[in-house]
C-alpha cells in the first residue's frame, strides 16, 4: 500500500503531489492523457513549434509562493517578466494612440494620458493605490483553505476608509460598477473589464470587482511567461516529484474510486487496484463524483452535487497560429506591446452582446478577442524567423442552438476570430503560415474540461471562496469519503494558474494523517480512550 494516489496530472494535483512526496510519503500520479500538466502543457502543434494546449501567461502562481517553497528554479523553471504587461489597441481609423500597461505605474499613467487624458491617468493612479492593496490581500485569501477564519485574518486590518460595511459593498459590486466609479474614458474601461474576465464572468455580475481590481497588482508582478511554453511549469513539477521518488503514470485512466475499510481502491483502466491510504482528485470535480459513483458512493447525494454544480455556457475557444511575423499595432510605440496580453475589445458593449449570446447558445455578433504572441519575448518556441499568436475569444457556447456542431462551424469562426486582430494589426492574415483552432468541443475532448470550460465551474460569486463547488465540498474534503481529496479549478481559488488550492489540499490532508497519527498513539498507550 502507497501513501496517496492523485488522480489527474493538471498543475494543482502535481503541486499536492510534490508538496506530500517532500515529506517523505510515497506517491503516484495517474492521467489518463499521454501529455502531463491538462491545460498547462505545450505540444509541438506545428513542425518546430512549441504551442500551448491552454493556459499561455502565469499570473497567479507568482504570487503565492510556491515556486520559491518547491524549489522549481532548480528543475528549469524560468519566468520571463510580460513588461508591457498588457496593451489596449486604438480602434482602427481614430489615430489615437493605444493604451500600454507597463509595470512601472509612472509609464502607464503616461500613456493612459496620451491616449486618455490627464484626468483619467490621474484616475488610474488612485485606482492602484486603492486596488493594490486589496488585490494582495484577495491574493492572500487564495493561498488558504476558504475557511471563515482564513478569510478573516486575510483582510484583516485593510484599511476600510468608509467602514467595514462599505468595504464589503465595494467587494461585492460588479466589475462595471468600479470602473464606472473611477472613470470616464470608455476604451479605458474596456481594456480593464477584458482583463478582469479573463476570470470568466461578465463584468457586470456582482462580486467581479475584485478581478477588475487585480489589475493593479500587476504592477508589482506582472503575468509571467515560462521560457519554453506554459508546460514548463508541469515539466519542472514533474522534476521535483521524480526528484522525492514520486511516480508519474501517463496514458492510464482512472475508471473508480472505491473506499474499502481504512484505505482507498483506485481502479484505472488497464485492470490495476493500486490501494493507498489517501486519494486527492485533480480532475473536474463532475469527474470526480462519476469516479465515486462508480465505486459504490450514494449516488442520490452525487447526484444532487451534480445538480447545483454549474459549469456554465462554455467559456470560449482558441486560434493558435504561425506565423512569418509578429502583430504591428499601428497605435502602438513599437514592437514591445507584443510582449503582454493584447486587449482587441474597445467597448464592453462588445463583452455585454458576447456574453448574452453565448447564454442563448448564439455566437458572439462580433468575438471579443485577447490577442497573445510569445515568441518576440521567448524565442525558443519557434524556429528561428518564425512566430505565434494565439486568440482567444471568450463566451463562445459550448451548447449551440438549433442542433448545429462546433465540427461545422470551428473553421469559420475562427476566421472571424482572426478579423479582429487583422482589424487593429493589419498584415496579420498575410503572416499565417499554419492554423490550430480548438473550439469549446475540443477543450474538452482533448483536456477534460467538461463543457469546454477552462475554469471548471462558473467563477461566480455563489461558487467562489467558501461556496466553491458547493458549501459542503468546499474545504478541499469530501462528505463520506475520509481521507479523499478536492483539488484542481474546481475548488477554491478557481482557475487560472496558481497552485493555490494543490497546496491547499496538500497540508489538509498532511494535517488529517498527522491528527490520526496522534490518535491512534493515544489508544494504543491508553486503550480505553
Amino acid at each position: 500500500m502507497i501513501d496517496a494516489v492523485v488522480v489527474g496530472s493538471g498543475h494543482n494535483a502535481l503541486v499536492s503531489a510534490c508538496y506530500l512526496a517532500r515529506t517523505g510519503w510515497s506517491v503516484e500520479v495517474i492521467e489518463r492523457d499521454t501529455v502531463p500538466g491538462g491545460a498547462v502543457s505545450t505540444v509541438e502543434r506545428f513542425p518546430g513549434h512549441r504551442v500551448d494546449r491552454g493556459s499561455s501567461a502565469h499570473i497567479m502562481v507568482r504570487h503565492t509562493g510556491i515556486v520559491e517553497e518547491l524549489g522549481l528554479h532548480a528543475h528549469g523553471l524560468r519566468y520571463l517578466d510580460c513588461d508591457p504587461w498588457a496593451f489596449a489597441p486604438a480602434p482602427a481609423g481614430t489615430g489615437r494612440p493605444g493604451i500600454v500597461f507597463r509595470r512601472s505605474l509612472d509609464a502607464t499613467c503616461l500613456s493612459i494620458q496620451e491616449s486618455c487624458g490627464p484626468a483619467e491617468a490621474d484616475a488610474y493612479r488612485r485606482f492602484v493605490d486603492v486596488w493594490g492593496p486589496r488585490s494582495a490581500r484577495v491574493m492572500r485569501a487564495f493561498t488558504r483553505p476558504p475557511t471563515a477564519p482564513a478569510l478573516l485574518s486575510s483582510f484583516w486590518g485593510l484599511d476600510t476608509g468608509g467602514g467595514g460595511s462599505d468595504l464589503s459593498r465595494q467587494f461585492l459590486a460588479s466589475g462595471d460598477a468600479l470602473l464606472d466609479e473611477f472613470f470616464d474614458d470608455e476604451r479605458l474601461k474596456a481594456a480593464l473589464a477584458w482583463f478582469g474576465a479573463q476570470s470568466g464572468p461578465p463584468m457586470s455580475e456582482p462580486g467581479t470587482a475584485p478581478m477588475v481590481g487585480f489589475a493593479a497588482l500587476m504592477h508589482t508582478t506582472p503575468p509571467g511567461r515560462a521560457v519554453g511554453g506554459s508546460g514548463a511549469l508541469t515539466a519542472a513539477l514533474a522534476s521535483r516529484l521524480r526528484a522525492d521518488s514520486g511516480v508519474l503514470s501517463l496514458g492510464e485512466k482512472v475508471v473508480a474510486l472505491r473506499r474499502d475499510g481504512t484505505s482507498w481502491i483506485t481502479r484505472t483502466s488497464v485492470g490495476r487496484e493500486i490501494r493507498s491510504r489517501t486519494v486527492i482528485a485533480g480532475c473536474h470535480v463532475l469527474t470526480t463524483l462519476d469516479l465515486l459513483e462508480a465505486g459504490g458512493y450514494d449516488r442520490q447525494i452525487l447526484d444532487s452535487w451534480r445538480r447545483r454544480i454549474r459549469v456554465g455556457p462554455g467559456i470560449g475557444m482558441v486560434v493558435r497560429l504561425a506565423t512569418d511575423a509578429l502583430p504591428s499595432y499601428p497605435s502602438a510605440p513599437d514592437t514591445s506591446v507584443t510582449s503582454g496580453l493584447q486587449l482587441l475589445v474597445s467597448d464592453r458593449a462588445n463583452l455585454r452582446l458576447a456574453h448574452g449570446a453565448a447564454l442563448a447558445g448564439e455566437l458572439p455578433p462580433r468575438p471579443a478577442v485577447l490577442g497573445m504572441s510569445f515568441s518576440g519575448l521567448d524565442p525558443t518556441i519557434a524556429p528561428a524567423g518564425r512566430h505565434q499568436i494565439t486568440l482567444w475569444s471568450q463566451w463562445q457556447p459550448y451548447r449551440l442552438s438549433g442542433g448545429r456542431r462546433w465540427s461545422d462551424l470551428a473553421g469559420a469562426e475562427a476566421e472571424r476570430i482572426v478579423d479582429e486582430i487583422e482589424e487593429l494589426a493589419p498584415g496579420v492574415r498575410t503572416s499565417i503560415l499554419d492554423r490550430h483552432v480548438q473550439s469549446p468541443q475540443d477543450l474538452e475532448d482533448e483536456m477534460g474540461l467538461i463543457g469546454g470550460n477552462v475554469m471548471h465551474v462558473e467563477m461566480s460569486l455563489d461558487q467562489m471562496m467558501m461556496w466553491r463547488p458547493l458549501p459542503e465540498l468546499s474545504g478541499h474534503r469530501v462528505p463520506g469519503a475520509e481521507r479523499l481529496y478536492l483539488t484542481g479549478a474546481s475548488t477554491h481559488p478557481g482557475g487560472g494558474v496558481s497552485g493555490a488550492s494543490g497546496r491547499s489540499a496538500a497540508h489538509v490532508a498532511l494535517h488529517d494523517a498527522r491528527r490520526a497519527s496522534r490518535t491512534a498513539r493515544l489508544r494504543r498507550m491508553w486503550p480505553g480512550t
